[in-house]
């Protein structure tokens, strides 16, 4: 098996691991004569190892010709914001501080080599969940990133 085969199983394998998304909406940025235009794309994932932490990314998504096609890269820029919406429930593995950073959702943002992550990271001391996005590709990752802070707070109904 060739470097490259094995790298696009790894891919598919781990794309299939983490949260999937919802598109909750786009806007245009870039009319294109033929292929979609460019767009900011809006979704939604809950966090699957914290009952009711919700996050919101919005990230750029390449149109034209090669982006109709699935072919185009889209750019590293992304942002993120996560919020508690119901009474927060960690894991055991969470709880416990065993997680030192996991990924909980990984979208491709290339035909092979690039994707977007969001990694999520525990602050046991102040009680809280960050989550970080970036991009990375299999020979150099970007160093645009974004941050987004939960802090774990009593439910008040």
């Amino acid at each position: 098996m060739t470097m490259r085969k094995l790298l696009i199983i790894t891919s598919v394998i781990l794309t299939s691991l983490s949260a999937r998304a919802e598109v909750v909406g786009s806007v245009d940025t870039v009319f294109k004569m033929f292929g979609p235009d460019h767009k900011i794309i809006v979704e939604a994932f809950d966090d699957p190892d914290v009952k009711n932490v919700t996050c919101y990314i919005s990230r750029a998504k390449t149109g034209g010709i090669k982006g109709g096609l699935g072919l185009a890269e889209d750019t590293s820029d992304a942002a993120i914001s996560c919020q508690q919406v119901g009474p927060v429930e960690l894991s055991d593995k969470i709880a416990q501080g065993k997680s030192e950073g996991e990924v909980v959702f990984r979208k491709r943002t290339s035909l092979v080599f690039k994707k977007l992550q969001v990694v999520r990271f525990y602050d046991q001391r102040r009680n809280a969940l960050i989550y970080l996005s970036y991009s990375d590709k299999v020979v150099d990752g970007s160093p645009k990133n974004a941050l987004s802070a939960v802090p774990i707070m009593p439910w008040n109904k």
